[in-house]
């Protein structure tokens, strides 16, 4: 294969961020590919879905203009939004505060966590923040731990989302539950489920906000929307505590009786070894329903070959 000089990524980053697309197939047709293959292209190399990532630095753009004295209706517009006040919800639901308090430069920065470090620098120029970057150092193990079993999950979910609903409900281990709080484990909806949402709580506890409405019964396409969304955070908040040094600090949380208190090196120890755990009993269940899931090699060391294109 020769050498084009082609910047595949910056093709895909000028296809999420042009001003002109506003959906996700305006986005793919941009970067001449069909929406799933963008949208798998795009994450593999960013760990954002081309959604979130345009949502997260349009308003951060929007953060930039209004620090310098932009006015929040013209802000709002020029940002994609069909009203001000659908903008000033999400504006305030990303920053803490609304568009009217953003206040200056110096006052507030205009960058919100990001799973990659690809930030709005200025209107000619994004930053990439290289302790961001998506591509995990191979020393760096839990990284690579955290980054696999993401991958992993999303590849399941693809495997799994032709199956008809009757065959995802079958019992397929009765009895069977992974841990004893948790809920059953029977079924490829049960396991997936659990896959997918059970990140979710722990970063409720660890962020302080409320506990998240997830009960199920899900199927695997909300699962997919859903796992697009937590993905990219787990994996932001993974490499800010990382980046802190913060793996002894501890949350205390009020939902067990009596309140308990983890360290956050013991909530990631918990997550990755029963994620673990789920994803070979799923890859079971689903050669049981007939898929075929031997192209995903569950090697951690196969997967981390295959991302940096050569044998790290």
């Amino acid at each position: 294969m020769t050498d084009t000089g082609r910047d595949r990524i910056r093709e895909l980053l000028d296809a999420v961020l042009a001003d002109d697309h506003h959906t996700l197939d305006d986005m793919a047709t941009g970067a001449h590919a069909s929406a799933f293959h963008f949208s798998r292209q795009l994450a593999r190399h960013t760990g954002e879905s081309p959604v979130a990532l345009r949502r997260r630095v349009m308003l951060e753009r929007a953060a930039w203009h209004l620090q310098r004295g932009e006015s929040v209706t013209d802000t709002a517009f020029a940002s994609g939004y069909e009203s001000v006040e659908g903008f000033a919800r999400a504006f305030t639901r990303a920053f803490g505060h609304p568009p009217s308090r953003s206040g200056s430069r110096t006052e507030h920065g205009h960058w919100l966590p990001s799973p990659n470090g690809i930030h709005f620098h200025s209107p000619t120029v994004l930053y990439i923040d290289s302790g961001g970057t998506s591509e995990e150092s191979a020393g760096d193990v839990v990284a690579l731990m955290v980054r696999h079993d993401l991958d992993d999950i999303a590849a399941l979910l693809t495997a799994a989302k032709d199956i008809d609903d009757e065959s995802g409900a079958r019992v397929r281990l009765p009895g069977h539950r992974v841990l004893p709080w948790a809920g059953p484990d029977e079924t490829i909806a049960d396991v997936l489920t659990h896959l997918v949402v059970d990140k979710a709580p722990w970063m409720a506890s660890i962020d302080g906000t409320d506990e998240p409405d997830l009960d199920g019964p899900h199927d695997v396409r909300a699962l997919i929307e859903m796992h697009e969304e937590i993905a990219p955070r787990w994996l932001a908040l993974t490499r800010d505590i990382d980046r802190r040094g913060a793996w002894p600090d501890r949350i205390v949380d009020a939902i067990c009786d009596p309140p308990e208190s983890f360290l956050l090196s013991q909530i990631w120890s918990h997550v990755l070894t029963f994620s673990a755990h789920r994803r070979q009993l799923v890859r079971w269940m689903l050669t049981d329903a007939g898929i075929d899931v031997r192209s995903i090699d569950p090697d951690p060391i196969m997967w981390h070959r295959q991302r940096s294109g050569g044998f790290t």
